[in-house]
């Protein structure tokens, strides 16, 4: 039997022992965008931050519209693959690694947003010698690296099975496996921690991730700047994170699905859950975003009133609006009916939203700073190369990073595989069982008596 399983699972192992021109190529590629970032960071760490776009009022712009962005990604693997393990979702298992993944990979690209926005990244040594927890950026800083500890824990335990199945098979990187392995044998007292471990972690975790998201709107939300100053940005940073990880997510499955031929295993229906999924989180995201506006309009606020105007008809009207097209009006016509390229339909709908996300983090961030309540005269932000180089260098420093890790480790759970293919199919069988009606009683028996 486990001899038929690695045969069927071969195509899980065959990047990891197989190398081909395609991987070089990718390499190479993002290799020149990380390379073209890096040219970046060294003139504007040469020089100082006078190199980019940033200036007085608007002293945020790419950098912390990049870190808020990076960060709501990383709710992918946190929430979807907890909820979903929790819910005990079959259709998970050839999903909730790469979920994972995109969690702990993305963080630390967002994390660094903050150290090239320092200009002088030994600042951050300030948080340690000198932070107080009046700040909500000392509340960042906890939140993120709680987040990171936990996802990375969370990212590990289920990937000792698939280790050690690495371990015995794949004849190099031998030490590497077995020192990660933990001597995993796969007997049943094994496995029974392991569950337990996971279920723990997947509980942890979602908290976690909640919070972590809420404390990153706390910064924006704790000061009166006009259009910040706002309850509702808690939930709404939420929402806006779950939204743009589910996007993230559809994009990396349907890259490695062509990649690595595994069409096999991210099926059709896979795209369909998550597409639906992603639709209701599109009419959510409307939801919050039309009562935050449609509260500050009614209230009219005068300095709230001037970013209101920025955004809708002045000189940030085409981000804007661009937002809705990005995050709405596309999503809803390539989600509502899916029938037939149910793939293509759901990964144009992921595109758009992942541009639409970063757009409404860039309209969040900017269009305030641009109007603030201080006597500041208005200011127009536009970013220079060396802004862009950075843009660009993160994106490719986590593709990479995602593509360096699937040559080291299988991005689908093969154990969990197994696992569905042995276990699964008679778990749910009996789970819904147990929620039809006992077929076994007479069609017309009296009914028990009582409450």
């Amino acid at each position: 039997m486990a001899d038929r399983a690695d045969t069927r699972d071969a195509v899980l192992l065959a990047p990891i022992e197989l190398t081909g021109r395609g991987f070089y190529l990718t390499v190479g590629l993002l290799s020149l965008l990380i390379l073209w970032g890096a040219i970046a960071y060294w003139t504007q760490f040469d020089e100082g931050l006078g190199v980019t776009g940033l200036h007085q009022p608007v002293s945020w712009g790419f950098y912390v519209t990049n870190f808020v962005f990076f960060i709501g990604i990383s709710h992918a693997g946190t929430l979807i693959s907890a909820i979903l393990r929790l819910s005990k979702a079959e259709w998970r298992r050839p999903i909730t690694r790469m979920a994972e993944v995109i969690t702990v990979m993305v963080l630390f690209i967002g994390a660094g947003q903050i150290l090239v926005d320092l200009g002088r990244p030994d600042r951050m040594l300030n948080i340690i010698r000198y932070g107080r927890y009046q700040s909500p950026l000392l509340w960042d800083a906890t939140s993120i690296s709680a987040y990171l500890t936990a996802s990375i824990v969370y990212l590990y335990i289920p990937m000792i099975p698939d280790i050690a199945i690495l371990r015995d098979r794949v004849g190099k990187r031998k030490l590497l496996y077995t020192v990660l392995a933990l001597g995993w044998q796969g007997t049943e007292h094994q496995q029974k921690v392991l569950n337990r471990a996971i279920a723990i972690m997947a509980v942890l975790v979602i908290p976690i991730a909640v919070s972590v998201h809420s404390v990153v709107s706390f910064v924006f939300s704790m000061t009166l700047q006009p259009m910040w100053h706002s309850t509702i940005f808690g939930p709404y940073f939420v929402v806006g994170a779950i939204f743009s990880g589910i996007a993230a997510l559809i994009v990396a499955m349907v890259a490695f699905r062509k990649a690595y031929g595994l069409h096999g295993y991210l099926k059709p229906i896979h795209f369909r859950y998550l597409g639906q999924l992603l639709l209701v989180m599109a009419l959510l995201w409307f939801y919050f975003t039309f009562a935050e506006y449609l509260t500050g309009y009614y209230g009219a606020e005068p300095e709230e009133m001037k970013v209101f105007q920025a955004k809708f008809s002045g000189p940030f009207w085409p981000f804007f609006w661009g937002m809705v097209l990005t995050n709405l009006i596309i999503p809803i016509l390539c989600l509502v009916r899916l029938g037939r390229r149910t793939i293509g339909k759901v990964l144009i709908a992921s595109l758009s939203v992942t541009v639409g996300m970063w757009l409404e983090r860039f309209i969040i961030v900017v269009p305030t700073l641009s109007n603030p309540r201080l006597p500041f005269g208005e200011g127009i932000y536009w970013p220079t190369w060396v802004e862009w180089g950075e843009l660009a260098g993160s994106f490719a420093l986590f593709a990479l990073f995602y593509v360096l890790f699937t040559k080291l480790f299988p991005v689908i759970s093969i154990w969990e595989i197994r696992e569905g293919r042995e276990v699964g199919l008679k778990e749910v069988e009996e789970r819904l069982l147990t929620y039809l009606p006992d077929t076994a009683e007479p069609r017309h028996a009296e009914p028990e008596r009582g409450w």
